[in-house]
């Protein structure tokens, strides 16, 4: 009597990775034939499907690029430079044209329309009570230099891990590293304004850095895409030391998404999927051990330091006190850019048509015929003086 041939069984993964990142499952050998005189009483083998690695379909990392532009446009258009400035860049854009290059060489608006829309400004969060300032602030730019890098890295990084991580972490991730970038920045930057969403882009990248710690042996190009985090954070790190851009806000941005990672994007350890390919699912734990203690480790430190540099800011700590070579990390000032953003203040005369302003910061003065000045006029020439 013939033997039975057995049926071909199928494997089936339910995990559309891309080539960057890949989950390849163990190879299972076969199980044993049962002997010919009973294979017909066999009961069939069946492998379970693996569900943990959903696709998502990217809608607000796209949204927030969106939101942010949005906010950039706004902002130039409340600046109006060709009213408040007598010199503007790209007059054709009208009043969306920009500040001049020496007040601001990111190409975007003046301080004073910064702080306007909401920038992050420690005097008004401490003795102001405007704490929502630590949120707005990561929602405007200072340039169009400064939205291109960060929507580009945004749309680069979060894309991928909205796409494997879904909206839902992802998001937390973004607001709650803006929200660390921001306590970080206001420790620091205690005189001059500091806006971006670099603060929350970082938190993204390192988010991604501690994924790829936790889940090494799910990626198939490793050190590929540590180059790719590793450049786009070289980029950012030259561009926070200009004017206006907060390199304080990237390093506690960096630092919180780098925490944040390992209690969000954290992923079952390979093991535990393989293992639910085998037709007997053995006791793997579903992560390892030092994926566990990492998690416990993080979520500690996220809570006590956010506290505590909640409290050092509400009570009015300057952190330049203990590191008096700190700022030049957020700007280093050279002779084409000042490195102080704060609001600025001018003494003004006039005579007939005739003004003569002097900026009360570094005492320069310059006299101008301007029939039919404005107040805002004075002020665009005031910061130009005292840029």
């Amino acid at each position: 009597m013939a033997g039975v041939q057995p049926s071909e069984v199928h494997i089936r993964i339910n995990s559309k990775r891309h080539s960057r990142r890949m989950i390849h499952p163990v190879e299972i050998d076969p199980p044993p034939l049962p002997p010919s005189s009973a294979s017909a009483t066999a009961s069939p083998v069946v492998y379970q499907e693996v569900k943990h690695f959903k696709k998502w379909v990217p809608w607000m990392i796209p949204a927030f690029v969106i939101a942010n532009t949005i906010m950039f446009f706004i902002t130039m258009y409340v600046n109006n430079c060709p009213k408040n400035s007598v010199s503007c860049i790209a007059t054709f854009l009208g009043r969306l044209s920009f500040q001049p290059f020496k007040e601001n060489p990111l190409l975007g608006p003046s301080s004073a329309t910064l702080e306007k829309m909401g920038a992050l400004d420690v005097g008004k969060v401490v003795h102001g009570h405007q704490g929502w300032r630590l949120i707005t602030c990561n929602w405007l730019h200072a340039g169009l230099f400064h939205i291109l890098a960060n929507m580009l890295s945004l749309l680069v990084i979060g894309i991928r891990l909205e796409r494997e991580f879904g909206f839902v972490r992802i998001g937390l991730l973004y607001a709650i590293s803006g929200l660390g970038g921001s306590i970080l920045s206001a420790l620091f930057i205690q005189t001059n304004i500091s806006v971006g969403a670099s603060g929350a882009v970082f938190g993204l990248l390192g988010g991604m850095l501690s994924e790829l710690i936790t889940n090494w042996t799910l990626y198939a190009n490793k050190f590929a895409a540590l180059l790719t985090l590793v450049i786009i954070v070289v980029v950012n790190l030259a561009v926070g030391i200009l004017p206006h851009v907060d390199n304080f806000a990237h390093i506690g941005g960096f630092f919180s998404g780098f925490l944040l990672g390992f209690v969000f994007l954290i992923r079952p350890q390979f093991g535990w999927v393989s293992q639910r390919y085998a037709p007997t699912a053995s006791n793997k734990p579903k992560f390892k051990m030092y994926q566990c203690i990492l998690w416990v480790i993080s979520l500690v430190l996220l809570i006590v330091g956010f506290t505590v540099g909640m409290v050092l800011l509400l009570r009015g700590v300057d952190a330049n006190d203990h590191c008096s070579w700190c700022h030049y990390l957020s700007c280093v000032p050279t002779s084409k850019w000042s490195c102080n953003t704060q609001p600025v203040y001018c003494s003004t005369t006039q005579t007939g048509n005739q003004y003569s302003i002097t900026c009360s910061t570094n005492g320069k003065s310059g006299t101008y015929a301007l029939p039919n000045a404005t107040d805002s006029q004075i002020q665009g020439l005031c910061l130009q003086l005292c840029s």
